[in-house]
């Protein structure tokens, strides 16, 4: 007589049900760059037009009694906001909502939220598919005005990490700014905990803060790599603008078709029972970035500074 029987654990697995857990693992969605650190600015119609201070007046002394006064005047250009629309459509299987034992509609909001802010964050600072009626993306500007510095240039003698930073904000300053915030790749932060300065002691404080700013380590996947690309940026933040022309705005369709972009139609959501969450969001920005006496001349004028990688 067999003594070995057993039901195994594979014998009765059709038995066992799965203990199907509530919670979904996910990361906390990360807000825009942008719209965290310029200062906001509200739109009624889709392009402003500002004023900016382009020439600054002169005074003269008079010579004797009877000098000539001479003249002066002062001007100004401007500069436009123009808004552009980032929108998205999630279509969905109306069987499939049914089913679903989340709320989808909620689980996908904040994701969306996320990834338009990764887009504008994208464009603004790198010019990643920016439109053609947006300025020139920071870095891009910062460079041609000279305010770049690469990582390295100065020897662990000479100060390293912590004297790069330290001239990238003196290119700042020297264009008449003063530096408020700094944004890098998450790779900073071990390069900043290990920074020492040239009198041997950490470059950041117990609270994080390098030269009194409290470093910020937003734009996750999109720093670029290889050389000379950018890794930080130092600036004054409240010479950049972002115009908020309509908030995020969400609508279910219905009874729409979804075409591509031969015209194709690849969903007919009345027809194949689907429903479509469209999401839209339209803005702009604008940097000021107004004459002054530290540097007059504008083509040398920015107010940031990019760190980037040392050249191959």
């Amino acid at each position: 007589m067999p003594y070995d029987n057993i039901i195994s654990r594979s014998d009765a697995q059709a038995l066992i049900p799965e203990d199907a857990a509530r919670e979904i693992w996910k990361n906390v969605p990360q807000a825009s760059a942008a719209m965290s650190l310029f200062r906001p600015r509200r739109l009624s119609r889709n392009q402003q037009r500002v004023p900016v201070l382009a020439t600054l007046p002169q005074a003269y002394f008079v010579n004797g009694d009877t000098g000539l006064k001479q003249t002066t005047e002062q001007q100004w250009a401007n500069k436009f906001f123009n808004v552009e629309e980032v929108a998205v459509i999630v279509p969905i299987p109306e069987a499939v909502l049914d089913d679903a034992d989340y709320d989808i509609w909620e689980e996908i909001r904040p994701n969306i939220v996320e990834a338009i802010g990764r887009t504008v964050d994208a464009a603004i600072f790198f010019g990643t598919n920016a439109p053609a009626s947006w300025p020139d993306a920071i870095v891009a500007d910062a460079i041609a005005a000279g305010n770049v510095y690469a990582r390295g240039t100065n020897n662990a003698a000479a100060g390293g990490i912590a004297a790069d930073i330290s001239d990238i904000m003196s290119l700042v300053e020297a264009d008449g700014y003063d530096v408020n915030g700094i944004i890098a790749s998450r790779t900073y932060k071990g390069r900043l905990r290990n920074a020492r300065g040239t009198d041997g002691q950490p470059l950041m404080d117990m609270q994080g803060n390098v030269y009194g700013i409290t470093p910020q380590y937003p734009l996750r996947g999109m720093w670029p790599s290889g050389a000379n690309a950018a890794e930080l940026i130092v600036g004054d933040y409240t010479q950049a603008y972002m115009a908020i022309r309509q908030d995020i705005t969400y609508k279910v369709l219905t009874e729409a078709v979804i075409q591509g972009q031969d015209g194709a139609i690849i969903y007919n959501l009345a027809q194949q029972d689907m429903v479509a969450l469209r999401v839209v969001f339209r803005c702009a920005w604008q940097v000021a970035n107004p004459i002054n006496y530290d540097q007059p001349t504008e083509e040398d004028r920015y107010p940031f500074g990019v760190l980037r990688s040392p050249n191959a």
